[in-house]
């Protein structure tokens, strides 16, 4: 199969990356980023204008994080085999789409509908980025990761969650809960009309003669077998503390099958092999997802504690933790640019053990100083733990696997944050107090401790110091 590439009109690495080649990927990264925490502020309002309770509305959070978690990967598939600036363009138009229905909606099934559209269009952009720099980079000749153009995706891609919080708070003050929503509209458009004009049209490549011939290079078996083994697994979790275990069972039903399916698969969607023999990528999968466990337990678990315990409301409470999304955005990029890679991902696992330690000595009469001061660390956490990540990604896989890989890596980021979410759920189902927040603390020590010694044990990584 002949595989699409970048047009080659890169001459040297000089001119490799221009501003116009990668503001656009930049935009389409943030879409997804902020849309993850943005409607959090909304729901509340979104409850009293559609007449259901406010427990319900968290559907609306779980929705965006099960689009994610599932097209994530798909999207990088799709890159890989239909062109990543045609994957890009189409994702950006899915989130114009979403935002649009989300805006005018009446009821809440329209607005999951929306969120799932959002959730889909987004994911599609981050590993169609991360393929064209992938490819971009190889026709300038380039030996070594981009660092700086890596960085700014990161930045732009995860460092800019926390900014939904705060966006959100505002928007909904000023003009409404449509306004998380319609967000979406600026930033598409913009999106699209730069990656219209200023990224180079993908080559043609060879269309399938038949259904089955596209089914099968596309692996569509396994696209639905992990599709539905992410969303059992998710719909597990995000019903704690009231466990259903037939969702669980039938989770590690789709799990087995579809390992035994990808075996067998001529192009597999999800490459066990490469899982099990590259366990250097896999590794990199397991830091990615205990960060973010520990990064989004605070993200949320702190800020319900800060309304709760504090009676802060939840834009001040997403304004105390912008000093820690600032901190992480200016650690990525020094990191990124020099291809940084054992340091920044040690410091990551002491900084997350020494937050989450910090977290246990929290109490409602703890000064605000203190509180910034933690979270300022779970920041060097962040800004560490994913530009090295990334990097080492970037170096762990062919330009042929790359989108399907950067998409696992983000679905595994998402699987560490629903984790987050169902913790929180189970610690704080009946109160949110200073011993209840103890308790989350005590099980992010541990898994802190679990991610110091996966990056402390894993020779292949403390072998190097750049990728």
């Amino acid at each position: 199969m002949t595989r699409e590439q970048v047009a080659p009109d890169v001459s040297h690495s000089a001119n490799a990356f221009s501003w116009r080649f990668v503001t656009p990927l930049f935009t389409g990264a943030a879409i997804n980023a902020i849309n993850t925490s943005l409607i959090a502020t909304a729901l509340v309002p979104i409850a009293a204008a559609v007449h259901v309770p406010v427990g319900r509305t968290a559907v609306l959070v779980s929705a965006l994080y099960l689009a994610c978690a599932i097209a994530q990967p798909v999207g990088g598939k799709l890159a890989e085999e239909f062109g990543p600036r045609r994957v890009f363009l189409a994702g950006t138009l899915v989130v114009l789409a979403g935002g649009l229905v989300g805006g005018a909606g009446q009821n809440l099934t329209t607005l999951v509908v929306a969120r799932v559209l959002i959730g889909v269009g987004s994911s599609a952009v981050y590993p169609s980025a991360m393929l064209l720099i992938r490819r971009r980079a190889e026709t300038a000749g380039l030996d070594a990761p981009p660092g700086g153009v890596l960085g700014g995706l990161m930045i732009a891609g995860a460092a800019t969650s926390a900014l939904g919080l705060p966006i959100g708070g505002v928007l909904v003050d000023a003009w409404g809960w449509r306004t998380t929503f319609f967000i979406n509209l600026p930033f598409a458009l913009l999106a699209l009309a730069m990656a219209f004009v200023w990224i180079p049209a993908d080559t043609r490549v060879r269309r399938a003669r038949t259904l089955r011939e596209l089914a099968a290079r596309l692996d569509v078996v396994g696209i639905a077998g992990f599709g539905g083994a992410i969303a059992a697994l998710l719909v597990y979790l995000t019903g704690l503390p009231h466990a259903n275990w037939s969702v669980l069972a039938l989770a590690v039903v789709l799990g087995a099958g579809l390992v035994w399916w990808e075996l067998r698969a001529r192009s597999p969607f999800f490459d066990v092999r490469l899982l099990a023999t590259n366990t250097a990528l896999t590794r990199t999968y397991l830091r990615f997802a205990v960060a973010g466990l520990c990064v989004y337990t605070v993200l949320y678990g702190l800020t319900q504690w800060l309304q709760a315990g504090r009676s802060m409301s939840s834009e001040q409470a997403g304004l105390l933790l912008l000093p820690m999304s600032a901190l992480s955005a200016l650690l990525a990029r020094p990191i990124s640019q020099r291809n940084l890679v054992r340091m920044p991902l040690i410091v990551a696992a002491v900084s997350c053990l020494a937050a989450s330690t910090g977290v246990l000595a929290l109490t409602e009469r703890t000064p605000i100083v203190w509180i910034v001061a933690i979270t300022l660390l779970f920041g060097i956490t962040l800004g560490t733990t994913i530009s090295a990540n990334q990097t080492t990604l970037y170096t762990q896989v062919g330009a042929g696997e790359i989108g399907t890989a950067a998409g696992l890596f983000r679905t595994f980021g998402f699987l560490g944050s629903i984790a987050s979410s169902a913790l929180i759920s189970v610690v704080f189902h009946t109160q949110v107090n200073d011993h209840r927040l103890h308790m989350i603390a005590l099980i992010m020590v541990t898994v802190s401790i679990l991610g110091l010694i996966i990056v402390l044990t894993d020779r292949t990584l403390m072998a190097r110091a750049r990728a």
